[in-house]
């Protein structure tokens, strides 16, 4: 559970203090403003960097055999195709200009460069270069990243152990410093009973040599905002968590219905700080906020009857009752079969003085 920090661009994170990725994608919808005022929000609710998905259709799928994955319920567009080509307005100069933004508003910029030329693009915007779970076995893309030896976020979706390993040694080979493996389920959007937060130790035993561990999260928010997936990734130790950020959860289609608002990451952050200062620091236990409880509420060692002087001490003449006087009960051996040095009086406790 408790993996090393996980460092991206000033902020080192840690157990319960993960590094917080508001995925806005193309939330925006080709609308830059919005995507301006989308990082100002995500700023605001104390997220640490807004994540942005850079693409160009033509370049992401084929025209005629790229079927849809999602719940067409939610997004009805037939085709990846289709989808990506909707939203792929966006030009180099408006993630520059996206990126900028983020760095007045005080937190990340961040991509997902969905081929080679976007890598080349997004390499010097941010702090961090992200991966696909659909693009963990695209060999030149992995390597491209890699040798902009910057900290990549990997999620790891819909893939093997063994797809997992070779994707983490053509990183670590091509010269990625660091890697954060995010658990995903590449189902939009993903039922709770699928989530499967239990990967997360899993992939940190097979892994946590070499990677920190996050989570991309893709299950719908409970009614009242609650993010349980988020939560529980956090607990299981998930330095990195990523989420689909909207401004408005009742559009349709896109990833409006399965993201958090400003309102849900504000809360989440807060509940964040909640659970921290419930675990504590998990370092040595502080006793001194419990002084008056061990020294009143701990039995001592106390006459049952009235003792003589030179009375050899029995089990049966003695009682553990709570008291601020007296032996503590741990050291009941050490008193059965000592003599008393004079008379103690029944319900009195005990002290080492009383002994010879």
């Amino acid at each position: 559970m408790h993996e090393p920090g996980f460092t991206i661009g000033g902020l080192t994170a840690g157990y319960l203090r993960p590094y917080i990725v508001a995925e806005i994608g193309v939330n925006h919808e080709g609308d830059l403003d919005r995507a301006k005022r989308m990082i100002e929000a995500v700023a605001q609710a104390g997220g640490h960097a807004a994540k942005f998905q850079t693409y160009k259709a033509e370049l992401l799928a084929t025209r005629d055999n790229s079927p849809a994955y999602w719940d067409r319920s939610e997004e009805p567009a037939d085709s990846q195709f289709e989808l990506f080509r909707r939203w792929d307005s966006f030009d180099d100069a408006d993630y520059c200009h996206l990126a900028e933004h983020c760095r007045d508003c005080g937190i990340d910029f961040l991509s997902t460069p969905f081929d080679l030329g976007a890598v080349d693009l997004l390499a010097p915007l941010g702090p961090a270069l992200k991966v696909a779970s659909a693009d963990l076995t695209n060999i030149p893309l992995l390597r491209k990243v890699a040798r902009q030896q910057k900290p990549v976020l990997l999620s790891v979706g819909a893939s093997r152990p063994d797809e997992i390993a070779v994707a983490v040694q053509e990183l670590r080979a091509h010269g990625a410093p660091r890697c954060a493996l995010l658990h995903c389920v590449l189902n939009y959007p993903t039922p709770p009973q699928r989530a499967q937060l239990g990967q997360i130790p899993r992939l940190a035993r097979l892994f946590g040599d070499d990677c920190a561990m996050g989570y991309s999260d893709h299950v719908k928010l409970g009614a009242d905002g609650a993010m349980p997936a988020l939560e529980l990734a956090a607990v299981l130790g998930a330095l990195v968590l990523e989420k689909h950020f909207t401004d408005d959860k009742t559009a349709s289609g896109n990833d409006h219905y399965h993201a958090m608002n400003a309102t849900d990451l504000a809360r989440f952050v807060a509940r964040l700080s909640q659970l921290r200062e419930l675990y504590g620091d998990g370092g040595s236990r502080e006793l001194a906020a419990e002084s008056l409880a061990i020294a009143n509420a701990r039995r001592r060692i106390v006459a049952a009857a009235g003792l003589a002087a030179g009375q050899a001490l029995r089990e049966e003449d003695l009682v553990a009752l709570r008291s601020n006087l007296g032996i503590e009960i741990q050291h009941w051996d050490r008193v059965v079969g000592r003599r008393l040095r004079h008379a103690v009086a029944a319900g009195v406790p005990l002290d080492w003085a009383d002994l010879l």
